[in-house]
């Protein structure tokens, strides 16, 4: 009972980091575009996402925990002793799908960030050629004329006397 437990809440999520991948290629297309109202609410699709992902995962958590309940947090390799080999096989697939899953997510977040980064420099460029840049007005020594400059290096003391 508490295989088919882990089973479906691990499909569930498989399915879940799924669909948050295809919110992240919509993503990069609409950062391509530059639409901020799409990106705006893509933002608000992926927190649902994510919020739904966190659920599954307490309850996948739960499950395995029903499996190991010797174990304060249980993952689901120290699962596999409890489960007859079928059941092994089945969770073994899953979990390799999910992992898959997520490296595409990640490899793709990855993606995303590096494009919006470089729309971020361009923007930060273009306002630095539209704006003028403000004399130095730091503190320090007057800026000095040639004539001075040879006087000074001369010093006070004129040692060829």
């Amino acid at each position: 009972m508490s295989a088919e437990l882990l089973y479906a809440s691990m499909e569930k999520l498989c399915k879940l980091h799924k669909s948050l991948y295809e919110l992240a290629v919509n993503k990069t297309d609409i950062i391509k575009t530059g639409d901020m109202d799409a990106l705006n609410q893509l933002l608000k699709d992926e927190q649902s996402h994510i919020a739904a992902i966190d659920r599954m995962e307490k309850e996948r958590q739960k499950a395995a925990k029903a499996l190991a309940p010797h174990i304060d947090q249980p993952t689901v390799t120290d699962c596999m002793d409890r489960l007859s080999t079928a059941e092994q096989d089945k969770i073994t697939d899953i979990a390799n799908k999910l992992v898959q899953q997520v490296f595409h997510l990640k490899e793709q977040n990855n993606l995303n960030q590096q494009l919006i980064h470089n729309s971020l420099q361009f923007v930060n460029v273009s306002m630095n050629l539209l704006r003028p840049q403000p004399e130095n007005i730091n503190y320090g020594p007057p800026k000095k004329n040639k004539k001075s400059s040879e006087k000074s290096a001369q010093g006070m003391f004129n040692s060829k006397a």
